[in-house]
């Protein structure tokens, strides 16, 4: 290495001026009352069908929107713009995670002011969305059956950033070697404070505690 050369660490200084964006972005969207929810989990696990079950339920009792994020497609903002929720896709341009400046441009092309829920279907990965804080009330991780239980260990930031862990398609545990308890061990142990719940969107199994969740995390956020 040179004698005199100017090193920077770019990272931390990306991540530490995300951290104080994200900051304010929560200060706004408390004030107008619009809570924001960072869905992650990798590709397939079942982030839009589980969206649209949560809207059908909910969408009597509570203004909602979704921003659909990828990295170059609107399949599954098609899929939600048949809920009748309003929608909007970002298109990441290659990267693999949003940042609060991109929830902030993605919000404000949604015209988000006076929803009550809003959704990030944040970017289809296990590593990178863990890393940027969105700006996001609370982050909800989906971890469907047939990745296997040790995703926890494999991947252990974003299951410290979560507030809550679906476990999703527990319809299909019959034919996976999946060990629940396992599961729920590694991950409190990254997390203790992490809620837990297993459920199914295709068969409805456990989604009623998922909505009872979302709903109180709505409404405690709006009194705090």
């Amino acid at each position: 290495m040179g004698e005199g050369l100017k090193i920077i660490e770019v990272k931390q200084s990306i991540l530490a001026d995300n951290d104080m964006d994200a900051q304010n972005l929560r200060k706004e969207l408390k004030a107008k009352g619009v809570f924001l929810l960072n869905l992650m989990s990798s590709p397939g696990a079942g982030k839009t069908t589980l969206l649209k079950r949560t809207i059908a339920a909910l969408k009597d009792e509570m203004r909602i929107a979704v921003m659909e994020a990828d990295i170059d497609s609107d399949v599954d903002a098609a899929a939600i713009a048949q809920t009748g929720a309003k929608v909007i896709q970002l298109h990441t341009g290659g990267m693999c995670h949003l940042d609060a400046s991109m929830t902030r441009q993605g919000l404000q092309a949604l015209g988000a002011d006076g929803c009550d829920l809003v959704v990030l279907e944040n970017v289809g990965n296990l590593v990178c969305p863990a890393e940027f804080d969105t700006g996001a009330s609370k982050n909800a991780v989906i971890l469907s059956v047939p990745e296997g239980h040790d995703k926890p260990q494999k991947y252990p930031l974003m299951f410290q950033v979560a507030n809550v862990l679906l476990i999703s398609k527990t319809d299909v545990l019959p034919y996976f070697d999946f060990d629940m308890e396992a599961l729920k061990k590694h991950a409190h142990y990254r997390n203790p404070g992490l809620e837990i719940l297993p459920l199914s969107a295709r068969t409805g199994d456990g989604f009623d505690a998922w909505l009872d969740w979302l709903r109180g995390a709505v409404r405690d956020w709006k009194q705090q």
